[in-house]
């Protein structure tokens, strides 16, 4: 996998965009809100090598995953409990990664707030609430 392709599948959700707080190198894909600021469900250095990824998990998830893949690990900088780091060299398949995106994703979007997830199509929730 390339930097292209993970920028890619972070970016085919919707409402998510690519922003540089940190500098040129870091990538953090944000997912956008109405009512409220912006989340994080991603960040990456799109031009390193080896290339990864820091996702939000689901802190059991988290544990099961680092126990089983040696390529997923606790994020660098980031809250351990809920933030993974994924090695992307290859040795994981791409449909698992793009797995964990969509679930760091999935996660982000469940704490906002009811509009915010219809407006973005993501109803899954909302449906429940209603």
């Amino acid at each position: 996998m390339d930097g292209s392709t993970l920028r890619g599948m972070c970016l085919d959700l919707p409402g998510a965009f690519e922003d540089f707080p940190f500098g040129p190198e870091a990538s953090v894909f944000k997912v956008r809100a109405r009512s409220g600021p912006a989340k994080m469900f991603a960040l990456s250095d799109l031009g390193a090598d080896p290339l990864s990824i820091s996702l939000k998990c689901e802190p059991a998830l988290a544990e099961q995953l680092r126990a089983a893949h040696p390529e997923i690990t606790g994020a660098y900088h980031m809250n351990k409990t809920h933030w993974n780091g994924v090695r992307c060299d290859g040795d994981l398949p791409d449909d698992m990664i793009r797995d964990m995106i969509e679930d760091s994703y999935d996660l982000v979007v469940a704490g906002m707030p009811r509009r915010d997830r219809e407006s973005l199509g993501w109803t899954r929730l909302a449906r429940e609430e209603a």
